[in-house]
């Protein structure tokens, strides 16, 4: 287990506990840790590790007062440059101060916030959160924030109760829905998955948090051990510098042609002082604002990025461009995935010795096999010696978050300096304040969550993941196992057909046989299936080239044809319709205008129906009343002959 803050190992998987409020002067701040965030503080102290500056932003989320209660995910980076991800859990409640039983001085507004948020090394979210939700409702219940031995307590408990827990089986994706988010995003669910297989900059949108981060979080659960496994490098970041330091760093910055190297090590290392400027969100009228608007907010942090957190040393110059940064950050170490020299191998992985422990440093014996495993009815991972990863014998899951590519279930608006930074090459973020969305260059696809929408902004980009005929077949396949109502029928090892475990058992299915094909020699054909030009841009991707540096001969039996290829048929043209009408801007307009259409043709006709049907009525009844009269009249002459004639 990580140490936490330089101390003693940790009695178990929780870090720490924490309660942070919301002060009518100070904004968000942490009330209450345990143990202490910083080793010889007390309980009650304010102070933060530089590291984790934005814990009270991320654990008391911006607009919370809109919503009675919420649950923040959301993922800290390492203390002191070592270790791994931090995963926090946050439950937010808020309750009347005139209810409290015991007022404290501080408290001056109609209603009293705060978040209790947990801190582990365990990605458990959705456990957490259930254990969290009965312990927050407790601590409220009590009126009196002093009554802190329930949180000592619920450290000693979770502890107890995980110390013994691994983070394998069902446990891990409790909460997560798969059925749900294919039943809201449909066929579109794939679009997401290749979206980030490509590590593109995704950002997801909607508020309360709690829809935000479930379907983040659900969206990776998809890729095959990215839960358990994946997640330990995607929060290496360093929080931005004060204005005071930023000033001293741009004096001393060597002129424009002279150029700087950085390495992994020297980003997770440096230390930055405590931000001056307070900024809070949306949690109250008297709280300060933040300074500036949040393009200067930007701007300002793009001067202090120097070095990158790449394993191998790069030259940029200092002034750079997050355009720039972009193709920098694609041939930063291709050394050690293309067969280098044994030189500067050995410094790939020198610098990479902070991402691994010391009995895991990389053999300098090419090419890495991975030996398969003995199926014994569950997964063993080894570690990776590329990756840093725990994987499995197929080399899952993926190195996409790894090497400066970021996983932010919820992002603070005191982060946004990381969406234009030059050290990320990439992240999955989420964001509940309209700013983020706004800001559509920091992106390349942006997630409209409530609508299930996704906007992908380069047009060479939307056709790189438009979706081959057997992709838009797997889509359909799973929507309709979803959505239909079918007699259950229970798959070994995947759980109820349509079922959550069943939906992820076929994106493993697919990410195993596209792995299959690309090792393929004549695979033009295979590949197709996939999208040629989807499969040549993955090939260009970190987490593919860290997966092909490595022999997987367990993907042997794997077979490599998409799971849905086959021959055209009518079906795939209604399929291919369908999905053009519903995805396609062209296809929309064309969709809304048939739709305009037919409404007008039938509101004509219901207009037309009624000026005829009531012509001909009218018509009708004018006929009537004159064949009476004449009826009448011709009946009145034959009886009643006229005066004088026989």
């Amino acid at each position: 287990m990580e140490k936490a803050g330089g101390r003693g190992g940790p009695r178990g998987p929780v870090l720490h506990i924490v309660v942070v409020g919301f002060h009518h002067k100070k904004g968000c701040q942490v009330e209450f840790s345990y143990p202490p965030l910083i080793t010889g503080e007390g309980h009650d102290s304010h102070t933060l590790p530089e590291e984790w500056k934005y814990l009270p932003f991320l654990a008391l989320p911006d607009g919370a007062h809109n919503y009675q209660e919420d649950t923040v995910f959301f993922h800290l980076p390492p203390r002191n440059g070592n270790g791994m991800t931090v995963y926090g859990v946050s439950c937010y409640r808020q309750i009347e101060a005139k209810a409290l039983k015991v007022r404290q001085a501080d408290v001056t507004r109609e209603t009293v916030q705060k978040s209790v948020c947990v801190l582990s090394q365990l990605p458990l979210y959705g456990l957490l959160q259930a254990k969290l939700q009965l312990i927050t409702h407790a601590y409220f219940e009590e009126k009196d924030f002093s009554q802190i031995s329930i949180l000592k307590e619920l450290y000693e408990h979770m502890n107890s109760s995980l110390g013994r827990a691994t983070i394998e089986g069902s446990q891990v994706y409790l909460g997560l829905s798969p059925r749900d988010l294919v039943l809201q995003f449909r066929h579109k669910v794939l679009i997401l998955f290749k979206l980030i297989l490509l590590e593109k900059k995704v950002l997801f949108y909607i508020s309360p948090v709690n829809r935000l981060v479930g379907a983040l979080m659900t969206v990776l659960s998809l890729f095959p051990g990215m839960i358990e496994h994946g997640l330990r490098d995607c929060s290496q970041y360093r929080p931005r510098k004060s204005l005071s330091e930023d000033a001293g760093l741009q004096h001393a910055t060597p002129p424009a042609d002279d150029y700087v190297s950085g390495s992994a090590s020297d980003i997770s290392n440096t230390n930055s002082g405590m931000c001056t400027k307070k900024v809070s969100g949306n949690h109250g009228g008297d709280a300060p604002k933040a300074d500036g608007s949040l393009a200067q907010i930007a701007k300002d942090a793009s001067s202090t990025q120097a070095s990158s957190s790449f394993g191998q040393p790069v030259r940029l110059p200092v002034h750079v461009t997050p355009e720039t940064s972009e193709n920098e950050w694609e041939t930063l170490d291709p050394g050690i995935l293309e067969g280098t020299s044994v030189k500067e191998k050995e410094q790939v992985e020198h610098k990479q010795i902070h991402f691994l422990p010391r009995d895991r440093v990389p053999s300098e014996s090419p090419p890495i096999t991975v030996q398969p495993q003995a199926n014994l009815g569950q997964v063993v991972f080894v570690p990776g010696l590329i990756s840093g990863l725990e994987e499995d014998q197929y080399g899952m899951p993926l190195a996409i978050f790894t090497k400066g590519y970021l996983c932010l279930p919820y992002m603070a608006l005191q982060q946004h300096h990381l969406l234009s930074d030059v050290t990320v090459r990439g992240f999955v973020a989420g964001a509940t304040n309209i700013l983020f969305r706004q800001q559509k260059h920091l992106s390349d696809a942006i997630v409209e969550v409530e609508e299930a929408v996704v906007h992908i902004h380069d047009p060479e980009l939307r056709k790189i993941l438009s979706p081959t005929t057997a992709d838009l077949r797997f889509a359909d396949d799973l929507v309709k196992h979803v959505a239909e109502n079918r007699d259950d029928v229970f798959l070994d090892g995947t759980g109820w057909e349509g079922g959550d475990e069943w939906i992820r058992a076929q994106f493993a299915v697919y990410v195993h046989a596209l792995l299959a094909a690309s090792l393929q020699l004549d695979n033009e054909k295979m590949l197709s299936d996939y999208g040629t030009a989807f499969v040549a841009a993955w090939k260009s991707t970190h987490n593919y080239r860290v997966w092909n540096s490595s022999r997987h001969p367990a993907l042997a039996e794997m077979n490599p044809n998409h799971p849905f290829q086959g021959q055209y048929s009518v079906s795939d043209v209604k399929l291919r319709f369908s999905h053009s009408v519903q995805n396609s801007e062209r296809g929309k307009k064309l969709g809304n205008a048939m739709v305009t259409t037919s409404r007008n043709v039938v509101q004509t006709g219901k207009a037309v129906g009624q000026s005829v049907g009531g012509a001909l009525s009218s018509a009708k009844t004018a006929m009537s009343l004159w064949l009476s009269t004449l009826t009448q009249s011709t009946t009145q002459g034959l009886t009643d002959p006229p005066d004088g004639k026989q």
